[in-house]
């Protein structure tokens, strides 16, 4: 498997290229604004002169268009690892995987996957109970909330009747309504990622946590999906997909 990495430099990139030579895989080379390292480096698109298999994007949603470009360009699936695209960016995905696989999750985590899978039976079961979700991470992590923060208010929002009020932090004045689902974000250090879902009922706290301990996971995670995407026919595909083998 030839793997083309965008954002190779990055803290991703580079825990992606060490899970990449662990696992047996091959980096090719990649797309980022600091050229260094031992494989090639390009700084867009157009610049691209390497044959690949598959495409690894941890970056920035501003690379999107490059990112598209390769993969139509070349005709090979793309594993999407990053977060905070806005609407318009999140429709341009959704045309690419008409044309070529695409595998998309806020999280690259087996973990945080399963977790998700039961937070709808959890928040079904639990009605009448006070949610809230709190995600730490390291202070150079620029979107808040958290792609996976997201992709957990998703999951429980499955299990829910109707669709709640959702308060990001609060300050002054702010009892907390019926419906109210709160959503609090963390930076500090070098956290990697810490998510938790609270369940807060009359006289009982339901908490379904997960922690990352490195990045290694979702390097790892991103390498599999790339696995499971080579040979897909066009399409979105997330963790899900990959769950179910």
């Amino acid at each position: 498997m030839r793997i083309f990495l965008v954002g190779i430099n990055g803290k991703m990139g580079r825990t992606v290229t060490a899970a990449a030579e662990s696992m047996g895989a091959e980096i090719v080379g990649g797309l980022d604004v600091v050229k260094t390292g031992k494989y090639p480096v390009f700084g867009s698109a157009a610049e691209v002169d390497v044959d690949f298999d598959v495409i690894i994007d941890f970056s920035r949603p501003v690379t999107l268009g490059d990112v598209i470009a390769l993969a139509l360009g070349k005709g090979v699936p793309a594993v999407i690892a990053t977060t905070g695209y806005n609407e318009s960016e999140t429709a341009k995905i959704n045309e690419l995987a008409k044309k070529v696989p695409v595998f998309r999750s806020a999280s690259m985590s087996l973990g945080v996957n399963v977790v998700e899978s039961v937070l709808p039976t959890l928040a079904a079961a639990l009605r009448g109970f006070d949610i809230e979700i709190v995600e730490a991470h390291h202070n150079q992590k620029v979107d808040a909330p958290s792609g996976t923060a997201k992709q957990l208010l998703s999951a429980v929002e499955k299990g829910l009747d109707e669709a709640p009020e959702i308060v990001y932090g609060r300050e002054g004045s702010c009892k907390r309504k019926a419906g109210e689902i709160g959503m609090h974000a963390i930076r500090g250090g070098t956290i990697v990622g810490e998510h938790t879902v609270i369940f807060a009922g009359e006289d009982e706290i339901i908490e379904i946590k997960h922690t990352a301990l490195s990045r290694k996971i979702f390097g790892v995670g991103a390498l599999k999906a790339a696995e499971f995407l080579i040979g897909k026919p066009a399409g979105l595909y997330d963790m899900t997909d990959y769950l179910k083998g």
